[in-house]
């Protein structure tokens, strides 16, 4: 159905466009892998591409490491699609087995492999599937089908006609043929039906298909929206900012948090897990935001120095410049404990104080005049 794919492209789509950093210094080298190429095959979009859809699709999401020689250095990441895996025992330790679509079959330790899942309850390992979005699924089949029919029988003139006399086979289809040629093809240009004493009686069958009204057709598309999590403006790209930020935070974020902890959890031991290694999924969710407000954002966070150059490029879909990962703060923030140790603020001091001593003649006679004028 068109509806549910547009609805898992849409998600798909989003997650593609996670960034994924290693905080820490374990793994660093892999950072541009996961960037840019997680496996031979795919580049980062493809790849988050495809786990988003895999994992909306069957509920369940393998990834499997890619090592090099040693078997003990990750060089890289695949998705598997868990119709091509299963989980089996060997010496009591639970692996899973895949296969490719040559026919090869390979196995690794289920420790070692990544697992994304939604749905998650009477398996220890799957999720449970979409079977509760069957019903949906078959009433926008039904309706479909509906249209369909409705469309081929409004084009068609359909009529019962009882002969007096009875004929054999033959001389019936041959009467049938010949009434449909006098009055029914496009010779008959007066648009008058005529018959003769042979036949009893000729009606003309009103053929009524049934269809689906748009309110009752609205109720099933909620259905989907409901489902998905999405809705009309996410699928048609009508949305706003307060709108994305509300399908990021019930849809996106969940994914990017659950592919974080998983490439987290793949790549590195409890040792390296402790000196705050990790892998984080982000997105620049400002990218969406109307311009007023990126322009406050990138104003208000910058002079703060709580944004580089380069960060407030982003916002703005701009290219980084050099020494754009400096930040920078207004000089005249500081501590109010501090004022008196700070020779540029010390006039902002006495102000604060109330005491005038000090202050430059100029500052007293703004701040007079402001007083007076207020």
């Amino acid at each position: 159905m068109e509806l549910t794919r547009a609805a898992i492209d849409r998600y798909a789509t989003f997650c593609s466009k996670l960034k994924p950093e290693i905080q820490g210094s374990a793994y660093k080298n892999l950072e541009k892998v996961l960037q840019f190429k997680p496996n031979p095959w795919m580049n980062t979009s493809q790849y988050l591409y495809r786990l988003a859809t895999i994992l909306k699709v069957n509920t369940t999401a393998f990834i499997v490491p890619l090592y090099a020689e040693d078997y003990e250095t990750i060089i890289g990441f695949y998705p598997l699609l868990p119709q091509r895996t299963e989980v089996i025992q060997v010496a009591g330790e639970p692996w899973l087995r895949y296969y490719f679509q040559n026919g090869q079959k390979a196995a690794i330790e289920y420790s070692r492999v990544g697992v994304l899942t939604k749905y998650q309850y009477k398996s220890d390992f799957f999720g449970d599937g979409n079977k509760a979005l069957s019903p949906t699924m078959n009433l926008l089949d039904i309706q479909k089908q509906g249209i369909t029919e409705g469309i081929k029988q409004s084009a068609t003139l359909r009529f019962m006609a009882r002969l007096s006399q009875v004929l054999n086979p033959t001389d019936l289809n041959k009467e049938r043929e010949a009434f449909s040629k006098d009055n029914l093809s496009a010779d008959n240009q007066s648009g008058v039906l005529l018959f003769d004493m042979k036949y009893a009686d000729v009606k003309q069958i009103d053929s009524k298909p049934f269809i689906v009204d748009a309110e009752q057709m609205k109720i099933i598309q909620n259905n989907v929206f409901n489902y998905f999590g999405t809705n009309e403006d996410i699928l048609q790209n009508k949305y706003d900012e307060n709108k994305w930020n509300a399908y990021y935070e019930g849809e996106i974020e969940p994914f990017a948090l659950q592919a974080s902890l998983v490439h987290t959890n793949m790549m590195y031991t409890q040792k390296e897990l402790a000196h705050d290694n990790a892998v984080i999924f982000t997105a620049n969710r400002l990218q969406y935001a109307s311009n007023s407000t990126k322009l406050q954002v990138s104003s208000q966070l910058f002079d703060r120095g709580i944004l580089s150059t380069n960060q407030v490029m982003d916002i703005w879909n701009m290219s980084h410049v050099p020494d754009g990962d400096k930040r920078y703060i207004r000089k005249e923030y500081a501590d109010i404990n501090n004022l008196d140790s700070n020779p540029d603020m010390k006039g902002v001091d006495d102000i604060a104080t109330g005491q005038g001593e000090g202050i430059p003649k100029s500052a007293t006679t703004s701040t007079t005049n402001a007083a007076e004028e207020n």
